[in-house]
């Protein structure tokens, strides 16, 4: 179905930033539901679409696993995905442990056209100063860790919908620090029986992250798979 509509794509929305290719489920699901390779469906929407970037989301030590790697794993795969068409790496750790994030990031940067995009995960309330283990000094100082380590684009990963839509702008304009970074924010539905509420959410923190003119924002449906930018 995603190769019969590829050409489509390409030609009707040039401008798109990028379009999301693998997440950890996805290439997971490809291989053992699908009994297709992940590598061939790289391959072959890359070919149907040659004037879009591809992005997937990179779970740092665990790339698209289940459990920490080796090194030369992980960059391997990296090296293996640039090469089979993939331009666009969204690093993260769930727990913002940013050594986690270093060999994948390093490994991207090694490759001559890909695109490092470091993701700082989202908690607690930055409008509540009771609520202060996760601050604005905190994302500040994420942030600015990220770009010694060679980022491209900051990405803010609000996965379990926690940012609200006054703390977006406040967040993302204060990460506007990092002079040289690219901001993003990523606000995902992660889960399906909060679909409502999550959606209504995502909504007022993208309008509201746009105000401090956050350069890129991607709302995705996780529960079915759906990412638009």
């Amino acid at each position: 179905d995603m190769l019969n509509i590829a050409s489509f794509v390409a030609q009707r929305t040039p401008n798109l930033f990028s379009l999301e290719m693998w997440g950890g489920a996805t290439f997971d699901t490809a291989m053992r539901f699908l009994k297709e390779s992940p590598w061939d469906r790289l391959r072959e929407l890359r070919e149907k679409i040659p004037n879009i970037c591809f992005q997937m989301l990179f779970r740092g030590s665990n790339a698209v696993g289940y459990s920490n790697y080796p090194d030369n794993v992980v960059s391997g795969f990296v090296k293996h995905s640039a090469e089979s068409g993939m331009d666009i790496f969204r690093i993260f750790d769930s727990l913002n442990y940013l050594p986690n994030m270093q060999v994948a990031m390093e490994a991207v940067r090694d490759q001559p056209y890909a695109i490092c995009e470091a993701a700082v995960c989202y908690t607690g309330d930055i409008d509540d100063p009771k609520r202060d283990k996760y601050s604005l000094k905190y994302y500040v100082a994420k942030a600015k860790e990220l770009e010694q380590m060679g980022a491209h684009i900051l990405a803010i990963k609000d996965m379990a919908g926690l940012c609200r839509p006054f703390a977006a702008p406040k967040l993302v304009k204060a990460l506007r620090v990092c002079d040289r970074l690219q901001k993003s924010l990523e606000a995902e539905q992660a889960d399906h029986a909060e679909t409502r509420k999550t959606l209504t959410s995502a909504l007022g923190e993208t309008i509201d992250a746009l105000n401090p003119s956050s350069s890129l924002v991607r709302q995705n449906q996780a529960a079915n798979g759906d990412s638009a930018e």
